[in-house]
């Protein structure tokens, strides 16, 4: 994968870390993409470059705004002259109860989480069209499909509609550009870090693996649809989620 540029939202901790150092690992140039976390992204880039010989190219971007991703895949074309990969990993989660929740915050949710999305999107894939090749890895949740929490009916909504996005996109920009769709179970990541340790428990015990899973299983999914090796899947949604079942 050689000279090949991967662009990760949401980069800089989580699974979007993960993400971009196992494509480091095998020589991807990656464009790191944060929004608040500026220390630690600097600090991330830092690593990444003076550990692996690759390009690296830090860009602060609201993926929830149009003139922002407009200027951050000026500036990666600017840099590398194309996008091979994208992946849509960058989203937010507020939960709160059912008539606690704001019609402002569950906006955010949206914006960030699906319109980030087809922002990035809209203005990627007709770089990789031109190019005749391209893939692009949506991350939803299992939370879209079956697994349903009250308390987070707008992050639920929003990555299901990330899940309906996939399937569009991937019949829009076919047969030039793979797209497919990432559905994570639970992740030790810090979105999940004020989780109670009963409630980590009692959700331990709905997984046939008896933990969660750690962002590099979920990053290694990843770089497999993103590799040669996955050429032909296509508008398809993958679970990791360790046979969570519901009981």
């Amino acid at each position: 994968m050689k000279d090949t540029v991967a662009l990760v939202t949401g980069s800089s901790r989580g699974i979007g870390k993960s993400i971009i150092e196992e494509f480091a690992k095998l020589g991807v140039n990656v464009v790191i993409n944060y929004n608040r976390n500026e220390t630690e992204a600097i600090k991330f880039n830092e690593y990444i470059k003076t550990t692996y010989n690759v390009e690296t190219l830090l860009i602060k971007c609201d993926i929830s705004n149009e003139d922002e991703v407009v200027d951050m895949v000026n500036q990666v074309t600017d840099n590398f002259g194309r996008i091979d990969i994208l992946v849509n990993n960058a989203s937010i989660c507020k939960d709160t109860m059912f008539l606690d929740k704001s019609v402002k915050n569950f906006r955010r949710i949206l914006d960030v989480n699906l319109i980030g999305t087809y922002l990035c999107t809209k203005y990627i894939a007709p770089i990789m069209k031109s190019n005749r090749q391209g893939k692009i890895i949506n991350i939803a949740s299992t939370n879209a499909i079956d697994t349903y929490y009250p308390e987070s009916l707008d992050y639920d909504a929003s990555k299901a509609g990330v899940i309906s996005l996939t399937h569009n996109t991937a019949r829009e920009f076919a047969p030039y550009i793979n797209v497919n769709c990432v559905c994570p179970g639970w992740v030790k990541t810090d979105m999940n870090k004020d989780l109670s340790i009963e409630q980590i428990e009692e959700e331990k015990k709905k997984i046939l693996l008896n933990r969660f899973a750690t962002p590099d299983e979920i990053a290694k999914v990843v770089i497999f649809l993103a590799s040669s090796k996955a050429n032909y899947i296509n508008d398809t949604i993958i679970r990791v989620d360790g046979g969570k079942y519901n009981n």
